[in-house]
């Protein structure tokens, strides 16, 4: 199947080294950033799980729950599990489906046609608590993923989310950022009393006083 933004994220039910878990139930009230890597004992991936689970507290600050997904059995990531925690320094605190029947991989589109089907591809898939699906990345197997990016993303859409604003380029927590251009002056008076700088009319900058830099 095809996943689209703005599309529930489909449900499922796997194993993992967390044990059963219910996709939906287990998000709950959470964002959710579900990463998939192509199997077991890879090197980038062996770097970019002990990153994920250093990056907890960042996590927490924002609700956002993270999962990792491997075609390979439970058993296997639990040695691979003390492999990061050696190599890397970092113990991992979040669970990894063992996706070894590629239910979940096939549901969401992360064996890609011309690879190797015994593998996934490297798919990011940030989910906000209406179990929307709110951004999606894929990234070649040489190059590791920025998770400080994906944190940064996650920053924009959930103030975007509550403000009538937009995020500009490579834009930071607490950075001025852009009135939307279907808010009117008037509006926007309302929402904005200390004002704005407009270049053009489309393009109206503003600070958020309430925004601490991330």
């Amino acid at each position: 199947m095809t996943i689209q933004l703005g599309q529930v994220a489909p449900d499922f039910e796997q194993d993992s080294t967390a044990g059963p878990i219910r996709f939906h139930e287990w998000l709950g009230d959470s964002w959710g950033v579900l990463f998939s890597h192509p199997k077991d004992y890879t090197p980038v991936c062996t770097t970019e799980l002990a990153e994920t689970a250093r990056l907890k507290p960042e996590w927490d600050k924002r609700n956002v729950k993270v999962i990792g997904l491997s075609v390979d059995s439970g058993e296997n990531h639990k040695g691979w599990e003390r492999d990061i925690e050696e190599t890397q320094g970092q113990a991992l605190n979040f669970p990894v489906l063992a996706d070894v029947d590629r239910k979940v991989s096939d549901l969401y589109g992360m064996v890609h046609p011309e690879a190797d089907p015994a593998l996934t591809v490297r798919s990011v898939f940030v989910i906000d608590p209406a179990k929307k699906v709110r951004l999606m990345l894929t990234y070649p197997p040489s190059t590791g993923r920025n998770f400080l990016e994906i944190l940064r993303t996650i920053d924009s859409l959930q103030l975007t989310d509550s403000q009538k604003v937009a995020t500009p380029v490579n834009w930071q927590k607490g950075e001025p950022v852009i009135i939307v251009p279907s808010l009117s002056n008037e509006d926007a008076k309302q929402r904005f009393p200390q004002g704005w700088k407009e270049l053009r009319p489309y393009l109206r900058i503003v600070e958020l006083p309430d925004q601490p830099a991330g």
